[in-house]
């Protein structure tokens, strides 16, 4: 059986000391009202670490940089054929603020706000960032002797 055309989205674990940022989703968003790291798609002629930096500034409103690779995500259905690309940031600038329609609010959590939020977390997104609290998630970082030095390069 074929799978759907693939389509690559990207995500941010964005830190700002011991605080990881998080977005929830607008109304009529297909998660609507639930928390998530920011992410979406990776735009024509767009690489995928740009794209995920430019996410994080669309739906959080804060500027990062990208210090590492967390993972690689194969989607299930519906999204089955999509692949995640989800990138390790620190804050460099910004207050935390929703700066598209596809979010409507945008906040940095600490372990213990997060541990109380009364509102819904996406689960994905709840796995990832309880392991990010646990210290139980690393990344794989750039490496300077690489040949191919592009933005994005981690193997």
């Amino acid at each position: 059986m074929l799978v759907n055309t693939s389509l690559l989205l990207v995500g941010t674990v964005v830190r700002r000391r011991s605080q990881i940022l998080l977005v929830r989703q607008s109304l009529g968003h297909p998660l609507e009202g639930q928390w998530t790291i920011p992410w979406g798609s990776v735009e024509r002629g767009e690489s995928a670490a740009s794209a995920a930096l430019r996410e994080t500034h669309e739906e959080g409103g804060v500027t990062a940089e990208i210090t590492g690779l967390v993972g690689v995500q194969e989607l299930p259905p519906p999204q089955d054929g999509c692949i995640a690309i989800v990138y390790a940031c620190k804050h460099v600038s910004g207050d935390p603020e929703p700066r598209d329609r596809e979010v409507d609010a945008a906040r940095y959590f600490d372990c213990s706000a997060f541990d109380s939020l009364d509102e819904p977390i996406e689960p994905w997104t709840n796995w990832l960032i309880r392991r990010a609290f646990d210290g139980d998630i690393g990344s794989i970082i750039s490496r300077p002797d690489n040949p191919l030095q592009v933005h994005g390069a981690f193997v």
